[in-house]
């Protein structure tokens, strides 16, 4: 296995949900690690709790924009000033806007998704090898199931998620004597800040009443398969896409809800009301 230790890690929107548990996970592995945040998103305090309950490095907390220039040069000066290289870079940034109806869809609002959900996983690649005089060894961007499945409200997401996705492929191609390993990692729903904002505080309880809580993904599962394709067991792999769901994604459908309608009670209102189906 590689020695992570004192190598620099890049995290971008670290500092909560899947994020923060990747940032964890390579601080237990003794790396130097680095969280980007949008201006006072993160409550620091707290933050660094996490880290100390577990003896681990404090993190690098920087505030940068990946949508802004000047953030980008000050950042990537930031890390120039304190590493050689940047070892491990996982874009993990994203925002988008919901859309609730056709009416929502903008050129504008597409475009700007693209510039935070999938431009800064190959600008800030290229950005760390023009700084340090090669790529990362290991880049991992985030992406979900919406490029392949409906999820409500995720038209632009999905979107940008999409081309991350061709566009790991295409560096993978572009980059393959570089010694560089380029993934993506697809989680299914993860139990996060954002999965309630964009699908509302009432999917967990309808989840509930549906009996499939279980379906949720926890943010630490995901850190988990970051750090194994950092980890040099997984050289072999690179230009993937790798679905995080534990395999629920091959039973969610239609027929197993049939299957289950006695153990899921479907057909008895208390638990689900008519009107709710």
């Amino acid at each position: 296995m590689n020695d992570l230790r004192n190598t620099c890690v890049l995290v971008t929107g670290g500092t909560m949900g899947i994020g923060l548990a990747t940032g964890l996970a390579f601080a237990r592995q003794g790396c130097r690690v680095t969280l980007t945040q949008k201006w006072g998103t993160a409550d620091l305090e707290a933050l660094n709790a996490r880290f100390e309950r577990e003896r681990l490095p404090l993190p690098d907390v920087v505030t940068a924009d990946v949508t802004s220039d000047d953030d980008t040069e000050a950042l990537f000066a930031h890390l120039r000033a304190r590493h050689d290289a940047v070892e491990v870079f996982v874009s993990n940034v994203s925002m988008a806007l919901l859309v609730r109806s056709i009416d929502d869809y903008a050129k504008r609002s597409l475009f700007k998704s693209l510039e935070y959900s999938a431009w800064p996983f190959v600008e800030y690649t290229r950005r760390i090898r023009e700084t340090f005089g090669r790529y990362p060894r290991y880049v991992v961007g985030l992406s979900s199931g919406g490029p392949d499945e409906y999820f409500a409200n995720y038209d632009f997401v999905a979107a940008s998620k999409a081309v991350m996705e061709v566009m790991c492929r295409y560096l993978n191609y572009r980059l393959f004597a570089e010694d560089v390993r380029i993934n993506v990692v697809r989680a299914r729903a993860v139990r996060t800040e954002s999965l309630r904002a964009t699908f509302g505080p009432e999917f967990e309880a309808f989840l509930d009443r549906a009996n499939m809580t279980r379906d949720l993904i926890e943010p630490e599962e995901v850190a988990d398969a970051i750090l194994a394709l950092c980890s040099g067991l997984m050289d072999g792999v690179s230009g993937q896409v790798l679905m995080i769901d534990r395999g629920v994604t091959f039973r969610d459908d239609l027929m197993r809800l049939y299957n289950e309608r006695e153990f899921l009670r479907f057909d008895n209102p208390t638990p689900i009301e008519v009107h709710d189906r």
